[in-house]
Parts: C-alpha cells; sequence; structure tokens
C-alpha cells in the first residue's frame, strides 16, 4: 500500500464502481469478466452493439494491463481511498480526494483479486482473438502471469490491504472461488491441460446459491458444464452435476430450492442492491438453459423436471421485471420506460453539469443544496441498473438510500448477455 506521489504510476483508465470515485479492481474485474462472457455466449445478437462492447471491454482491460505490469513483482489493485471519497460528494472533474494507489505483492497476497483479474483478461481474449489477434495475445499472456502469481503467493487481499478494501469489497468468500474461476476461464482460453490438472485440483468445493463479484462456484461450475454437455467430455460431468444442484437452489417451485420471491416474482437474495445478484444468477439461467438446448439436457429437482424452457421462463421474468413488469410499474434501468429511478445515489448524475455550474464543486459542496434535495437528479445515467426494489416489491427512490438507489457496472455486466439472448427470441 503506497501513495502515488512516490510512485508515479499511470493508472489512468478503468471504471468507477458505482455512485463514487474509487477504482476497485475486484468489482471492476468481475464486470469485465462477465461483460466478456455476455459477448463470448451472445455476440451473435449484438448486432451493432459489438463494436460498443468491444469499446467497454477494452477500456478496462487497457486499465487492467497497466496494473498488471506498470510495477514488477506488483499488481495494483485500486485507486483512491474510498473511507476519504466517501466523506465527499463531489463530481469527478472536481475530484480533489487523495489518488492512493494500493497493490498486493508476493509479501501481501491477493489471490482472490489477482485470479479475478486473470479471469476477466482471459475472458476478454477471446473476444479479442479474430479482431485484434496481437492484443489478445497480451492478454493471455499477462493473464497467465498474474494466474501464477495468484496461484504462487495465496492469500486474500481483504487481509493484505484491510480497511482500503474492507467492508467496501471485502472479499467474504475467500479466494478458492477465484482460483477456480479463474482457472475455468484459462481453460476455456487455451484448452491447456495444465489449466484442466489445476482445475480438477481446485474441484470439490462449495455449493452455493448465488453468484457474484465475490462468490464465483456457481459461474465456474456453468463455464465448464458447457464441456460436458456440448462436447460430450465426461470428465466435466461433475460440474453439469454442480450446475444442476444451483439451478435447483434457484429455481422457486424446486424442493431444495434455497431462493426466496417477492410477491411480484423477483428473487430476492440480500438487501443490500438485491438485482447484483439477479442479474449474475439470470445470466447463469439464460446461459445454462442454452448449453442444455443443444443437447436436450433435463434434470430432475426432486420430482421436479427441469427443461431448458423452466430455466428460460425464470430468467424472462426477472429481466421482465427488472424493466418495468412488476408491481410499481418501475423500469430499474434509468432512462428505460417512463417510470424509472429519479433520485440514484450517484455524484455525476446527482451534481450539475460543468456547462451549467462552472464553479467548482468542493468535498462538502454537493451534499447542499444537492445530494440532500428531493429535486430529480440533472443528468439521466441512461441505461444504469439500480441496487433495485425491496423484499416487498417497494422502491422508496431516495438518494441517500444506496442499497437501493445506488447504480453499479457489475450490475449492468451480468444483464447484457441475458438482454442480447431475449432480444433476438420472441
Amino acid at each position: 500500500m503506497a501513495n502515488s506521489e512516490d510512485m508515479k504510476v499511470d493508472l489512468s483508465g478503468g471504471y468507477y464502481d458505482a455512485g463514487d470515485n474509487v477504482k476497485f479492481n475486484f468489482p471492476m474485474a468481475f464486470t469485465t469478466t462477465m461483460l466478456s462472457w455476455s459477448t463470448i455466449e451472445y455476440g451473435k445478437r449484438f448486432g451493432p452493439q459489438m463494436k460498443e462492447a468491444r469499446v467497454a471491454i477494452r477500456y478496462t482491460t487497457d486499465y487492467l494491463l497497466k496494473c498488471a505490469t506498470a510495477t514488477p513483482g506488483r499488481l495494483y489493485v485500486g485507486v483512491g481511498d474510498p473511507n476519504a471519497d466517501h466523506k465527499c460528494w463531489e463530481r469527478p472533474e472536481d475530484m480533489d480526494t487523495v489518488r492512493t494507489v494500493y497493490y498486493v505483492s508476493s509479501n501481501n497476497p491477493g489471490s482472490d483479486v489477482a485470479a479475478e483479474t486473470a479471469a476477466a483478461l482471459a475472458a476478454a481474449s477471446i473476444v479479442f482473438r479474430k479482431v485484434d489477434p496481437t492484443y489478445s495475445k497480451l492478454l493471455l499472456i499477462t493473464s497467465q502471469k498474474v494466474y501464477q502469481f495468484a496461484l504462487q503467493y495465496q492469500g486474500s487481499y481483504s487481509n493484505s490491504l484491510g480497511s482500503a478494501v474492507c467492508p467496501f469489497y471485502c472479499s467474504y468468500s475467500g479466494f478458492k472461488d477465484e482460483l477456480l474461476w479463474g482457472a475455468a476461464w484459462l481453460f476455456r482460453a487455451t484448452n491447456s491441460i495444465y489449466y484442466y490438472n489445476l482445475v480438477k485440483s481446485l474441484g470439490a468445493d462449495d455449493q452455493p446459491d448465488i453468484f457474484s463479484w465475490d462468490n464465483k462456484y456457481a459461474g465456474a461450475h456453468v463455464l465448464l458444464s458447457r464441456r460436458a454437455l456440448l462436447n460430450g467430455d465426461k470428465n466435466f460431468d461433475q460440474y453439469r452435476q454442480e450446475a444442476d444442484n444451483f439451478m435447483c437452489k434457484i429455481l422457486p417451485n424446486s424442493p431444495s430450492s434455497t431462493t426466496q420471491y417477492t410477491q411480484g416474482g423477483l428473487m430476492f437474495k440480500l438487501p443490500d442492491s438485491n438485482l447484483q445478484y439477479v442479474t449474475s444468477i439470470t445470466f447463469l439461467l439464460t446461459t445454462y438453459s442454452k448449453y442444455m438446448s443443444a443437447t436436450k439436457h433435463t434434470f430432475n429437482c426432486g420430482g421436479v423436471l427441469v427443461t431448458p424452457n423452466t430455466l428460460r421462463s425464470i430468467a424472462k421474468r426477472q429481466a421482465n421485471y427488472i424493466l418495468g413488469k412488476n408491481p410499481l410499474g418501475m423500469s430499474y434501468m434509468v432512462g428505460y420506460g417512463q417510470n424509472y429511478p429519479k433520485r440514484i445515489h450517484h455524484r455525476g448524475s446527482s451534481l450539475p453539469s460543468l456547462a451549467a455550474h462552472p464553479q467548482t464543486i468542493g468535498c462538502d459542496g454537493g451534499f447542499n443544496p444537492f445530494f440532500h434535495s428531493f429535486n430529480p437528479n440533472p443528468n439521466i445515467l441512461v441505461g444504469a441498473i439500480v441496487g433495485g426494489p425491496n423484499q416487498n416489491d417497494g422502491f422508496p427512490d431516495n438518494r441517500d438510500d444506496y442499497s437501493h438507489s445506488e447504480p453499479a457496472t457489475y450490475i449492468n455486466g451480468a444483464f447484457v448477455g441475458p438482454l442480447a439472448y431475449f432480444s433476438g427470441t420472441n
């Protein structure tokens, strides 16, 4: 952990994770992995958006490449002191908070953030393989190096970086899930026996009923199940079985379901920013349904028969709910439909633009009159999906209610695939 003044390191680029002005690489890399997976799985349905998707992915991978190569022996994993940043409400253009840079190294390991970074670079290398082979190779080589680092120096970045990442993006599920996920993506990108063996050695893992920037097991199982379903490779049957089991925990009518649904039909996992789990799990539902369809695979949850269509209809219900088919008739995607969140918890959206207000708005200047006002945000963050409604399908649309009103890249990143999937079907 060090300050950028004595470092002189260029870490420009990348995305802020949500409504703040901090770059947290752990969720940023996951967003990139999911956007890449969406592009790999559903790119044929992107049409003219394919170019946009590549631009969005490359905006992070360029940044992650810098983080991985700027200083030998270090992987930079964040920019900006989150504790200082969260005390301010100011536009990115006026930002005057300290831009501390944070890194992991062999002495202060971060296998979770490193393996997720490796997953993002490996997945993106597949996206660019045909259109930019040189860039694709660079991504893959860097991914392999970063993964080796994650494997060789094992430890959680939460322990190494403490309050710089916790409680914001603390790695609650540990780093074993990222090691599996990273190896699964490197196997997908290289087809190499080395990563196959790694995947096998990292097996015998958790069977969660969630999928998120923190917990990757379910995603890894679905990704690996593809080999069993599409290639008929018996060596991957265990992952197909694990993917089946995951779906049984999600489906509402399954005897082994551990998933709550609201009265209005929304999957409800956790009270804070619930839609992130909905979009990520919906991605797994459509993708597994797609793999199942290709081979006419069905399975049972107890006495309940599950077909590709079972998964598809649950996924479609979630997508429709997010876009406005819900008890409030509220689209949780900003700018979509007539009725959407107007007071989102997002600095750039809630503060006047430079054109409207050329004077600087300092760290405290943004709270009154802007943050605490009941006026709608002056700048509409078109396309952003917020944290979403509560478990009673209610949504206060209140700027300081960040657990429901804050948009985040990883909520959107996972939803691109399902939207492309449904846009191409009636």
